[in-house]
């Protein structure tokens, strides 16, 4: 956990409304460890739910947990794959 990000890295601040991915890596020292004790941990689906006007919260469902985070939060979050 915690490697820097590439510039082809997809992150959770990349996904579309319906979109699905695995959490691929989480820079740790940027993720409230809230967000790491409900399941925001590398090898976890993720489902994009909804998206607050402008964009900010993102509404998330993380391997069956519902949580709501920050769109600066969730850039530290990168993602393995991506399906619609």
């Amino acid at each position: 956990m915690g490697s820097s990000k590439n510039m082809t890295d997809l992150t959770l601040a990349d996904l579309k409304k319906g979109q699905q991915g695995v959490i691929k890596d989480v820079s740790s020292a940027h993720i409230p460890l809230k967000l790491l004790e409900m399941g925001c941990l590398p090898g976890n689906p993720v489902e994009l739910v909804q998206v607050a006007p402008f964009s900010d919260p993102m509404y998330l469902n993380i391997n069956g947990s519902h949580l709501a985070i920050r769109k600066d939060t969730a850039i530290h979050i990168i993602i393995d794959q991506v399906d619609e």
